[in-house]
């Protein structure tokens, strides 16, 4: 597995990574079990002022980590700058709350005789965290933030194509102040995976990357009978009802659309509106696509990022000539883009009927999928019509029934009149393809823990 950092609008390669030994390995393991025995008993007011010091070089720092992010993936600088400050608010937020989140819970038992029983929630131990490229850092806060708040440590597998990334967030954590071993980067391999997941000192695996890593990743968990969660892929509903605002509907289904080239599991790639707007927002779509800026990523006159790397950009030509050969339409929009850099013509696929598996693939990338639903019962029907469940949207000028209409998409997350989005108090996570298990808030941060039992009961033994 070579890591390297491939610049993706220039083609040049920046930097390249040994794959970690195996001596590596097992020292990372060592080290991170014996911070994880001091660790777990350090008070929440010491873990929460290294993770404030965390995301205050984060802020001192943006725009250097921001820099890299756009080196290493082509993310947009302003998106770029954006995802440190997100990073370091998720940091913030359980500065702020861990210890309120995990404070021992009394239980309303029905009988006296129970005794007084509480639960608590201790750390399990040494956790796995597997992480892709297309946020380099807010992927790894949103694990490491709040299991390092549970009293957990980390050993990190990050892509293969983010390595500067991935050390940098080590450094980063180190020059905070957390002690030696509780958060290692590893350039490891997938044999060293499997063997870090069997070691009997890991106690859990997250994972957020694709079906076909979550399925592999989480077999091998569940064989060596370790705790995991999986954040997977998505192809968000993004329903468009007779009522809505056009104009803020269209800006918004742009920006949800093509946010971080594309490249985003919660990003609008099906959007579905009701038959009486549909050529109304098919035109419009079309000529808002068309005013996107191609070029380079740190130029904050582009509106449009090449993909993370020149296999991405082939992989999702690829699939729409598989989708037009199966009976797709497909119109490319705007100017054409650059031929330096790996890019992808901004695409929207019509005609994607019920029998053409496309329809229920994931495009990660600059494609849209639009379908015509008859009304709103059907555009439903079609939104609930994917294997993934992860984020979707509604769009209404009438917001409560907007959230009725919500309560019907079978997804983790829906939002009214915005895309998807994520934020550092918000939860994230989907049902189904789209794998299991929440990230962020109390949810994320009791994913890893004992939900252990207290139960003090003084009454006179019968026989």
């Amino acid at each position: 597995m070579a890591y390297a950092s491939i610049n993706p609008y220039t083609g040049e390669t920046v930097a390249t990574f040994p794959d970690a030994t195996d001596a590596e390995v097992n020292a990372a393991l060592d080290k991170a079990d014996a911070a994880f025995q001091k660790w777990r008993d350090t008070p929440f007011a010491e873990r929460g002022r290294i993770l404030q010091n965390a995301a205050d070089i984060l802020r001192r720092d943006s725009n250097a980590f921001a820099k890299l992010l756009t080196l290493e993936m082509g993310k947009l600088i302003a998106e770029a700058e954006a995802e440190v400050e997100l990073s370091a608010k998720i940091f913030e937020y359980y500065v702020r709350h861990a210890e309120e989140l995990l404070k021992p819970e009394k239980l309303p038992v029905l009988d006296p005789a129970e005794g007084d029983a509480m639960l608590v929630h201790e750390p399990l131990g040494v956790l796995l965290a597997i992480e892709p490229w297309n946020f380099p850092y807010y992927q790894i806060a949103r694990i490491l933030a709040p299991q390092l708040s549970a009293g957990n440590t980390l050993i990190l597998k990050h892509a293969s194509n983010v390595p500067q990334s991935a050390a940098a967030f080590e450094k980063l954590m180190t020059d905070a102040g957390l002690p030696e071993g509780a958060f290692k980067n590893l350039y490891a391999t997938r044999d060293q995976i499997n063997l870090i997941i069997n070691d009997p000192r890991v106690h859990g695996v997250a994972l957020t990357g694709s079906e076909a890593a979550g399925a592999v990743v989480a077999s091998e968990a569940g064989k060596a009978l370790k705790k995991s969660t999986m954040e997977l892929g998505g192809a968000d509903a993004f329903v468009v009802l007779a009522d809505a605002d056009m104009p803020k509907t269209i800006d918004w289904a742009v920006f949800g659309r093509h946010w971080n080239g594309g490249q985003v599991c919660v990003s609008s790639k099906r959007m579905i509106v009701v038959d009486e707007i549909y050529d109304t927002f098919l035109d419009g779509y079309r000529k808002a696509v068309a005013k996107l800026v191609t070029g380079d990523p740190f130029d904050a006159k582009t509106t449009l990022a090449p993909l993370s790397s020149q296999k991405a950009a082939d992989d999702i030509r690829e699939q729409i000539r598989e989708a037009v050969e199966l009976g797709a339409t497909a119109e490319e929009v705007g100017p054409a883009v650059p031929n330096q850099g790996a890019f992808v013509q901004p695409t929207i696929l019509t005609d994607v009927d019920e029998g053409n598996p496309a329809r229920y693939w994931e495009f990660f990338g600059p494609v849209s999928m639009l379908f015509r639903a008859k009304d709103e019962e059907d555009a439903v029907r079609i939104a609930n019509d994917s294997p993934f469940g992860l984020g979707g949207s509604v769009f209404t000028s009438d917001p409560a029934h907007g959230a009725e209409v919500a309560k019907r998409i079978s997804t983790g997350m829906v939002f009214v009149n915005h895309p998807t989005k994520v934020e550092a108090d918000l939860p994230f996570g989907g049902i189904r393809r789209s794998g299991y298990g929440r990230e962020l808030l109390g949810l994320g941060l009791k994913e890893f823990v004992n939900h252990k039992l207290i139960d003090v009961v003084d009454i006179d033994a019968h026989f």
